[in-house]
């Protein structure tokens, strides 16, 4: 995808007068946008992924105008209003891909003769079906990655928590918030579903719907696979803390844990009570309780 898209800046560089039509545009969309701005779900209603979409705009109103070089689209793909855009850069689009962009909105943007082609919908894995990162990470990116990035509207990552890719979504920095097959343990999972404060999204409600929040889960059960299938490394040292109700002796919120000689006791509340759970991931994926406390 990127190399057709180098290949039709390098060929509208060298003709002048070119004027780039919506064929051109899409697959600049379609590599770097749509995996947000696209279906029942794309932020603020924006659709990029077909002509008409980037017509219709957003719900705020239109997102490019004819001859408007201070279009609010191309204001955030400049980084002239927040947040830049593509939410989950940097990098950005290039000066180059800014500038077709530019082109074709002063040329009044023109759809052309050409068929894009958007690209298909992947369909959603059914419960039970192989879920993979490049299943829920339309959901990061779309609901999540506004602040959990580095381009984050709140001036940076809460907790060093970053959503907008594999390998940032599985980084132990501070405390581990995917522990792959194991979404009990898991701080993600818990904060979608209500079980950890606050809830996320932090903006809601609403929250997400029911179908998203268990194709995490599926997600993290099956090993927090990449998008080509590679399972994630078991974080093995990495810090947990748990708050919930205590539903069983070794058991918050329905997260199993070991208990052993090393595990610091205090004031033990019954169970249906509030507790607290200081622990370490071990190399099955399981965690054993550094503490365990009252709360």
């Amino acid at each position: 995808m990127r190399a057709a898209l180098v290949f039709l800046l390098m060929a509208g560089a060298g003709q002048a007068q070119d004027t780039p039509d919506f064929a051109a545009i899409g697959t600049l969309f379609a590599d770097r946008c749509v995996i947000c701005h696209s279906g029942t779900d794309a932020p603020l209603g924006l659709h990029l992924d077909t002509y008409q979409g980037v017509l219709n705009g957003s719900d705020n109103g239109p997102v490019v105008i004819a001859g408007d070089a201070q279009s609010p689209l191309l204001q955030r793909l400049r980084g002239q209003a927040e947040p830049q855009m593509p939410l989950d850069g940097p990098p950005f689009l290039s000066e180059a891909e800014i500038t077709l962009v530019a082109n074709w909105v002063a040329a009044g943007m023109p759809e052309g003769t050409a068929t894009f082609a958007a690209l298909p919908e992947r369909p959603r894995p059914a419960p039970g079906a192989d879920v993979l990162w490049s299943d829920v990470e339309p959901i990061f990116l779309k609901v999540c990655a506004k602040c959990h990035s580095d381009n984050s509207k709140v001036g940076g990552p809460p907790e060093g928590l970053r959503l907008d890719t594999w390998e940032h979504a599985l980084a132990a920095d501070e405390r581990v918030a995917v522990v792959p097959g194991n979404p009990e343990m898991s701080e993600i999972w818990r904060r979608i579903t209500g079980l950890a404060d606050p809830r996320m999204p932090h903006d809601g409600p609403p929250w997400l719907p029911e179908d998203d929040i268990r194709l995490i889960r599926d997600w993290i059960a099956q090993g927090a696979r990449a998008a080509d299938g590679t399972l994630a490394p078991i974080p093995v040292g990495a810090r947990i803390r748990l708050r919930g109700v205590l539903t069983g002796e070794t058991e918050i919120d329905g997260a199993r844990f070991t208990v052993d000689g090393g595990t610091r006791i205090d004031d033990l509340p019954a169970i249906g009570g509030q507790a607290e759970m200081r622990g370490e991931v071990q190399p099955d994926g399981t965690v054993r309780a550094t503490r365990l406390r009252d709360r």
